[in-house]
């Protein structure tokens, strides 16, 4: 099983994914974004990583994520083997499945937020992951997390998990890119990794560090 998730945060205009598979590494095959361009997540039984950074640049230059989706998938003689979904700056969400996609494979979309998957157990993952991410309350990336706890409960891989990624991106904090490329546990040490990142002295010192909002902040990080 790959699935992922994009979303965008209305209240603190920040874009985050997250995605779990398998497999290795999910987070440098899958994930991809900036606040400049929004993000996207590129799966599939022959993932593309130049689907994940085309569909961003023709977002970046103005298109939607329907756009953006239609013109990179079409493109490509091997699509029938890759999934894509994107979420484009104004919050709007497409996805493209192949028709080779290993089964059972599909999308979810709700107000600003895409789950995508394959390989999945049944398509109650999907629903799963979704309503995981929208009943859920709190930060954008705790919500995220419990997307990808919630469809790991509902089925999930028979093959388990090995991998999980999480992205957040804003204009006012530096990006928060987390990866576990291997582990028995990926979701649980995926939230271990995240309190360690977002509590104590890293955490403070990420406020001093350039955004795009402030590209030349150079306050010191106090002693």
């Amino acid at each position: 099983m790959t699935i992922s998730i994009l979303a965008f945060d209305e209240k603190t205009g920040a874009y985050g994914g997250a995605a779990t598979t398998g497999s290795l590494c999910v987070g440098g095959w899958v994930l991809r974004g900036d606040a400049e361009s929004g993000l996207s997540a590129s799966q599939g039984s022959l993932p593309s990583t130049f689907w994940g950074t085309d569909v961003l640049t023709l977002m970046r230059n103005g298109k939607t994520a329907a756009e953006a989706v239609q013109t990179v998938t079409q493109a490509d003689t091997g699509r029938n083997e890759r999934q894509l979904s994107a979420l484009d700056l104004m919050g709007g969400t497409a996805s493209f499945t192949g028709a080779q996609s290993i089964a059972t494979a599909g999308a979810r979309q709700g107000r600003h937020v895409i789950v995508a998957g394959n390989l999945l157990s049944s398509e109650a993952v999907l629903d799963a992951c979704l309503t995981g991410f929208e009943t859920t309350e709190g930060p954008l990336a705790q919500r995220l997390m419990a997307a990808l706890t919630a469809a790991s409960r509902a089925g999930g891989d028979s093959r388990g998990l090995l991998s999980a990624a999480l992205l957040v991106v804003s204009r006012d904090r530096p990006p928060l890119s987390l990866r576990i490329d291997y582990s028995e546990t990926p979701l649980e040490a995926l939230a271990v990794l995240y309190a360690r990142a977002t509590s104590g002295d890293y955490a403070r010192w990420t406020t001093y560090v350039p955004t795009l909002n402030d590209r030349e902040r150079g306050i010191p990080f106090p002693d």
